[in-house]
């Protein structure tokens, strides 16, 4: 059974801290160069791999007992957040251009280039954190699945227009902030537990 409420989170907060990642502004970039069909499938199946391999990790972490658990997510939550105010501002990588423009060529591009730039990205240890937390792998992987392909959609098709409208910095602030939120009530449930 799907949690609404687990997944909703779940999209909210990684869908918050992916818009300020160099993933959303290389698929910007990716969908500026190549037609966006095939550079959204690439990336959207290196995102569910990722996700998939972040709830597994996350869910290995429900074996502990929950207090050690949610203190382990707790400090995670405050170091991403602290991750987050910290962050500078990151400049357009090069892209390699394939050669020829087939669904293959242009959608494996894609994929390898979020497959390595994202492998140990916050979101994906915000996933499995997340995962831990609420012990729902179903949700959580939905959440953090559709919250991924629906940045890298935006950056793929309207990232520039999105960018000049909401603030980068704004946007980095209000994930930090709710990941904080959220590593404060996991050291509170730790401790109060």
């Amino acid at each position: 059974m799907i949690s609404l409420t687990v997944t909703a989170v779940v999209f909210g907060v990684v869908f918050l801290a992916e818009l300020p990642d160099k993933t959303a502004l290389a698929g910007l970039v990716l969908g500026t160069r190549y037609r966006a069909s095939y550079v959204f499938t690439g990336v959207a199946a290196a995102f569910l791999l990722h996700v998939v391999l972040a709830v597994a990790a996350g869910s290995v972490l429900t074996l502990l007992p929950q207090q050690i658990v949610h203190a382990i997510t707790g400090v995670l939550f405050l170091g991403g957040a602290a991750v987050l105010l910290m962050k500078k501002d990151e400049d357009e990588e090069e892209i390699r251009k394939p050669e020829d423009q087939s669904f293959w060529k242009v959608s494996g591009a894609g994929f390898m280039l979020i497959l390595v730039a994202e492998f140990g990205d916050l979101t994906q240890i915000m996933t499995a954190n997340l995962a831990a937390r609420y012990d729902d792998p179903l949700s959580v992987g939905l959440g953090a699945v559709l919250a991924l392909w629906a940045v890298a959609g935006l950056g793929i098709v309207g990232g520039k227009a999105l960018m000049k409208r909401v603030p980068l910095a704004l946007i980095t602030k209000i994930a930090a902030l709710l990941m904080l939120g959220l590593g404060v009530w996991s050291l509170w449930e730790a401790v109060a537990g």
